[in-house]
């Protein structure tokens, strides 16, 4: 994607986050894949009040490109857009109830319903590593391979092939972690059945 449509594309998509409770404040970032590397949220911005100009520009090796500080958070979705050729967005957001399951250290289960199945898949739960850490970088990018992941006492983050695929699958989190908090323990769908789902 172009530099000038992936500016609106980011800050569209971080005007929708917010709207929708998702980013807070000035908590998490989100990044967007372009022609020549990434754009990412500036650090310490409230990402419902941004500009298109904003955004700050970063090579693939860690390289801030032009004005601005990007996110704290920056070195693991270069982790990410490094091991998955494929992804083009990430979202890394503290929901309230993706956060609660975080803090107490449970999985959200994507098993309750045939969305979570097919949109999000298995989502690990990162371990605890202080934001902006080496460590960190390593934990996320051990579970590359998932649509979504839960960090410990931290957030969540979602990527994908598009922004709209990235930002879909953030609400369906936020709503798995919901409606899991909601139910208790409850049996999830059937072996076979979340097997066909995921072949869809």
């Amino acid at each position: 994607m172009n530099e000038e449509d992936a500016r609106k594309t980011l800050c569209d998509a971080c005007s929708r986050l917010y709207h929708k409770e998702l980013l807070v404040s000035a908590g998490g970032n989100v990044s967007i894949r372009t022609d020549d590397g990434i754009l990412i949220t500036p650090s310490g911005r409230n990402k419902g009040s941004l500009s298109p100009d904003d955004m700050v520009k970063v090579s693939m090796d860690g390289k801030v490109i032009g004005k601005g500080k990007p996110s704290i958070e920056h070195r693991f979705h270069l982790a990410l857009y490094g091991r998955r050729k494929e992804i083009n967005a990430v979202v890394h957001c503290h929901p309230i109830y993706c956060t609660a399951l975080a803090v107490k250290g449970e999985k959200i289960r994507a098993d309750l319903t045939p969305e979570g199945v097919i949109l999000l898949g298995d989502v690990p739960l990162v371990p605890y590593c202080t934001p902006g850490s080496n460590e960190l970088v390593d934990e996320v990018a051990k579970v590359s391979k998932a649509s979504a992941m839960l960090m410990e006492s931290h957030g969540a983050v979602t990527q994908g092939r598009t922004m709209e695929e990235a930002c879909n699958r953030m609400e369906e989190l936020e709503f798995q972690a919901h409606l899991q908090l909601v139910v208790g323990n409850v049996k999830g769908l059937p072996g076979e059945e979340v097997h066909k789902l995921k072949g869809m």
